[in-house]
């Protein structure tokens, strides 16, 4: 099953990258111009996120993730609050204002809150899908010693880092990896946002793979519950 899903990734990727010419780190002012409200409230989500407690290990929710998620015995645990368009209300209700701004941003397809264990590595991989965004907004980033955030990001071959309140928008088809090269957890918003400017043909394949993916975790009856 999972080389027929590796095989469908990547033909899907294959055609997106032959209709979107896009570079691996996105210009944030014009893509995804409602930036500026998560940024804007960075603290009040912080603040909501680590009253969450402890979410559910991501592999645990989605089991074809153990690759990246299970690799090495430390954990990344996801809070979805909202995923391909599928709201998950009793994890919404716990964030009442990043709730607020999603409401606002119907840009916005999936939202988590994603926390990262001190030494985790997430190995080198590719997301299938062009027709979104991937959305990045430090909530509690830790620094190593010489003052730089902690958490490496190697996307397209480049570093990258972000500290708290900190942003990034960039496009997860290109090779990518994460490293929290601290002895804290990292803490994060992860959005997933609807690329602009669709050509007419890849906007209508962009919505039928987000049709045919809410139905496949209706099928399998996927629970984000913390």
């Amino acid at each position: 099953m999972s080389q027929v899903y590796d095989l469908a990734s990547g033909l899907v990727r294959r055609i997106y990258e032959k209709r979107i010419d896009a570079p691996a780190i996105l210009d944030t002012a014009s893509e995804f111009p409602n930036a500026t409200k998560f940024t804007a409230a960075w603290q009040a989500i912080r603040d909501e996120a680590l009253a969450v407690g402890k979410a559910p290990r991501f592999h645990d929710i989605m089991p074809e993730q153990a690759d990246i998620s299970a690799n090495d015995g430390r954990d990344w645990r996801m809070f979805v609050l909202k995923a391909y368009d599928v709201a998950v209300p009793q994890n919404l209700a716990r964030m009442p204002v990043l709730d607020r701004l999603l409401a606002e941003c119907p840009e916005v397809k999936s939202a988590a809150i994603s926390f990262l264990a001190p030494g985790k590595h997430i190995p080198s991989h590719r997301g299938p899908f062009r027709g979104i965004m991937r959305f990045h907004l430090g909530l509690v980033i830790p620094r190593q010693a010489d003052g730089r955030p902690a958490t490496v990001m190697m996307i397209n071959h480049q570093e990258r880092r972000i500290a708290d309140g900190e942003c990034l928008l960039w496009d997860d088809t290109f090779p990518h990896e994460v490293t929290n090269n601290a002895d804290k957890p990292r803490v994060a918003l992860l959005l997933d946002i609807w690329r602009p400017r669709l050509p007419p043909d890849m906007e209508i394949l962009s919505r039928l793979i987000v049709h045919g993916v809410q139905a496949g975790m209706r099928r399998r009856g996927v629970s984000f519950s913390a």
